[in-house]
């Protein structure tokens, strides 16, 4: 029998914003690890998204003290927040990852990549790629970094427009920031 895997419907913290997206936010993905045996590589035209099977994707808004965590179903097409996690060191949070991961049916990893507002990779970038690796490694998924400049002022944005106070509420600008580079990636997937 088929797993079923349900997904909720995104609170007033997930509202779309008819604001255009800030420049330089949307820059490609990049596809950093594919093991062998493993899940299909999903990197190319008529990969598994384009030929409608559904795909289970795990986003993560990478940070030194707090990941926000996102879901995302390519068959739905929609990206919902799903959690956001303490970091202490990376060895507890990729276990928690991992957990999330195996619980969520989740296929692909889509890891937030903090580029310099001109594209390039900074310190940040290269701890953020260093992450998805070991990340990839331990899940035994494929893991593909996105552009994240300024996703979460964008969900700092979104969240006021809902009502809701970013400061008070900072673990909601994480989860809200993954939303938005899952989304991203989702968008770009579905062509």
């Amino acid at each position: 029998m088929p797993r079923m895997v349900a997904i909720a419907m995104p609170g007033p913290e997930a509202r779309v914003s008819d604001r255009p997206s800030p420049p330089g936010a949307r820059v490609g993905s990049t596809p950093i690890i594919a093991p062998a045996g493993g899940p299909p590589r999903l990197t190319g035209p008529g990969g598994p998204l384009q030929s409608g099977a559904a795909v289970r994707f795990l986003g993560i808004d990478f940070g030194e003290k707090r990941v926000g965590v996102a879901e995302g179903d390519s068959r739905v097409g929609i990206a919902v927040p799903h959690s956001t996690l303490g970091r202490t060191n990376d060895r507890e949070l990729i276990a928690e990852l991992k957990a999330l991961a195996v619980e969520s049916g989740t296929e692909v990893l889509v890891v937030g990549e903090p580029r310099r507002l001109d594209g390039s990779i900074g310190p940040a970038a290269e701890r953020a790629r260093a992450f998805a690796r070991k990340l990839g490694r331990a899940c035994e998924l494929p893991v593909r970094t996105v552009n994240e400049s300024l996703t979460s002022i964008e969900a700092e944005h979104r969240l006021r427009e809902a009502g809701v106070d970013p400061r008070r509420h900072p673990e909601r600008v994480d989860a809200t920031a993954a939303q938005i580079l899952l989304q991203e990636e989702l968008d770009r997937e579905a062509g």
